[in-house]
């Protein structure tokens, strides 16, 4: 058994945004997933099942085609979108919510942020609408990239914090 870590840095662009470089998330995973290899002394084919644990709120949009993310992930912590969660409480949109994902509306939860992508990102719409655009929370991402762009799932428990899961 061996066990590694590394840390990846945390972005702050404004006061209340919290940001991380997807390449970056994916890079340290990787290097950090064959350095426990090496000092287990196993290789790769060694390995028959993995599991992901992550931060389940952190969003991330990739373009299909490319692999490669549209922008940065917004993080759990991040607070840009709480005008959109005000706005739709507004709208009484907040009950809906709750009643069909059990959750309450906060910016805490993946939706706003990628609502907030889509009005933010240059091309992201329009890769959306062709069809072009995944979301993903960092598990997704991870399992994307290990699986060179054949796999795109998540589980329920991740899921069910997206705000979008019922």
């Amino acid at each position: 058994v061996a066990v590694a870590q590394s840390e990846f840095p945390q972005i702050y662009p404004r006061p209340g945004w919290v940001e991380h470089d997807p390449a970056t998330i994916w890079k340290t995973q990787l290097s950090t997933a064959k350095r426990a290899l090496r000092l287990a002394r196993l290789s790769a084919g060694d390995i028959a099942a993995i599991g992901i644990t992550n931060q389940r709120e952190t969003t991330l949009l990739w373009d299909r085609d490319t692999g490669k993310p549209i922008a940065n992930a917004i993080v759990w912590q991040d607070r840009r979108t709480a005008d959109i969660c005000d706005l739709l409480r507004r709208e009484k949109v907040d009950r809906l919510i709750r009643r069909k994902t059990g959750l309450e509306l906060d910016a805490y939860f993946s939706a706003t942020k990628i609502q907030w992508l889509l009005r933010h990102t240059q091309g992201a719409r329009a890769r959306a609408r062709s069809g072009r655009l995944a979301f993903g929370t960092v598990d997704s991402w991870l399992i994307w990239n290990l699986t060179n762009g054949q796999t795109h799932i998540t589980d329920a428990s991740n899921a069910s914090r997206t705000m979008l899961f019922n």
